[in-house]
């Protein structure tokens, strides 16, 4: 069984993070060009959740799966789930109710065999190829707290003002 304390103290940090930047009052500074605002930020994290709990339902089904960022950062997709969820207060309950469905899906419900199943990969950041291969759907979910939610945690605290 895997252990899903790290995603989950990864997915409090984001969300205590996100509750920061949204209680600041609006003085956060503007993102660097070319980077994301605080909703956009989350609502990418929730297209990067529904792909995996994607995944981990394909597989837990016995179908055949695939991984794919690339709608997690579509500018229109994610202006469309910004407004969707309500904003950043929606966004947030949206990626806390994911969080959950995540540790209970890829912890006690997952065996060692469908953890190991090899899931063909793609993933960008920045235009950037970062993979293109199978994944063990087990690195697909621990990716998430060992890589993707610190990532935007600390982009997250960077829109803070100084």
């Amino acid at each position: 069984m895997m252990d899903t304390a790290p995603l989950r103290d990864a997915y409090r940090a984001l969300l205590d993070a996100a509750a920061t930047v949204d209680g600041s009052g609006g003085t956060s500074p503007a993102p660097p060009a070319g980077e994301w605002n605080a909703d956009q930020i989350l609502a990418h994290v929730t297209l990067v959740n529904a792909a995996t709990i994607s995944a981990v339902s394909a597989v837990a089904a016995g179908a055949r799966t695939t991984y794919d960022n690339r709608i997690a950062l579509d500018t229109w997709t994610i202006e469309r789930v910004i407004a969707l969820a309500g904003g950043n207060a929606g966004l947030r309950e949206r990626i806390r109710i994911q969080a959950d469905a995540l540790c209970a899906l890829g912890g006690p419900m997952l065996s060692e065999a469908e953890l190991e199943t090899l899931v063909p990969s793609l993933l960008l950041s920045n235009d950037t190829l970062l993979v293109d291969q199978p994944l063990p759907l087990r690195d697909l979910i621990s990716g998430l707290a060992d890589a993707e939610l610190p990532g935007h945690t600390k982009q997250l605290l960077a829109l803070l003002p100084q």
